[in-house]
């Protein structure tokens, strides 16, 4: 690509893609928004509002917007996919043949089953022909509408969709970091959202600063030793996609998978919670995935059995906490163990 701007669509027009579009068309960049809802697009095209999604956030008028799915694809040279994974493999399927050539990014931190994949290798299931990439990191839509700081994280073995995305996301308020451990990065943010429904929880019922600091640091040892046994990058974790996006997920009220478990440390049921928020909360179901996939491998991962405990087995809270509390102490730091890591999976 030359130094012009290269045309992207992005497809999903929840609260992160809707942002994502509206940052790269306030900076010029030629961009399509794609999503289903013919009233919501006729609404951001004619009021410039998300009002589901981002109420109160003006849009770049420089925004367009459809419903006409190839269309959208058409002339696009990068695509960011922000779908539910509930439907991402679906509409991939529609899609697969229209992405050949074309430098494919996905913002969905999710985890399908059966087979335990990524995003990214759904992508590559479905559009052999792409090239694959990921972003994430401490990334609240909310936040980055309205002009905050941040940083992100692009990760794919193709350095030059590396380049291109930096060019066409980074800005003066979001800076758009590399990384070739494209498995680790997007394993880091489907696995913090579990973890933010753990803190939600533990935000919910009172518990304090020293608790809350103590269930991040766990969860962030945790997590990494689940990702290095499935042959990622350790170094990934200390990072933007792994601890600080864990940071901002599991301490921001904003963060939809900490609103649930602020609900369900209220006393809600898990579906009262997840209809309440009205958006979809992806560590509901890592949870699930998760806790199965830890069982085969043979992962130990205390506080992803004690969550799932309370929210699929319908387990006691009190009774599970005193089961983590007086479970075996063992050495805080393990990443010394991690660095002889594996290949990483594709």
């Amino acid at each position: 690509m030359t130094d012009r701007k290269a045309s992207v669509c992005v497809l999903g027009g929840g609260s992160f893609g809707t942002t994502l579009a509206n940052l790269m068309a306030s900076e010029a960049v030629p961009v399509t928004l794609w999503l289903r809802d013919p009233e919501m697009a006729r609404h951001i095209r004619e009021q410039h509002e998300n009002p589901r999604y981002l109420p109160g956030i003006a849009l770049d008028e420089r925004l367009q917007v459809t419903t006409d799915l190839n269309a959208a694809l058409a002339t696009a040279e990068i695509v960011f996919l922000a779908i539910p994974s509930s439907s991402f493999r679906t509409v991939l399927q529609q899609i697969g043949p229209q992405l050949a050539g074309k430098q494919v990014v996905s913002t969905t931190k999710g985890i399908e089953q059966p087979g335990f994949l990524m995003m990214s290798q759904i992508v590559e299931q479905e559009a052999p022909e792409a090239h694959v990439g990921v972003l994430s990191g401490p990334n609240l839509a909310k936040e980055i509408a309205a002009g905050e700081l941040t940083a992100t994280v692009v990760a794919s073995e193709d350095e030059q969709l590396c380049r291109d995305v930096q060019a066409v996301l980074g800005c003066a308020n979001l800076r758009v970091y590399a990384s070739q451990d494209r498995y680790g990065v997007e394993l880091g943010g489907a696995l913090k959202n579990v973890y933010a429904i753990i803190s939600g929880m533990a935000s919910a019922l009172g518990m304090g600063e020293n608790t809350k600091a103590m269930l991040i640091t766990r969860a962030l040892a945790e997590m990494t030793r689940f990702a290095v046994h499935m042959g990622a990058n350790p170094l990934t974790f200390l990072g933007l996609a792994g601890v600080g996006d864990l940071i901002v997920t599991c301490v921001s009220p904003q963060s939809r998978n900490f609103q649930v478990g602020h609900a369900l440390g209220k006393g809600e049921t898990l579906e009262q919670g997840v209809a309440r928020l009205g958006q979809v909360a992806e560590g509901v179901n890592t949870l699930r995935v998760l806790k199965q996939k830890a069982a085969e491998e043979g992962v130990y991962m205390p506080l992803v059995d004690g969550l799932h405990a309370i929210v699929f087995e319908h387990k006691p809270l009190p009774a599970v906490i005193a089961r983590l509390m007086s479970a075996e102490q063992k050495n805080d730091v393990e990443f010394a163990a991690f660095m002889s890591a594996a290949p990483v999976k594709s």
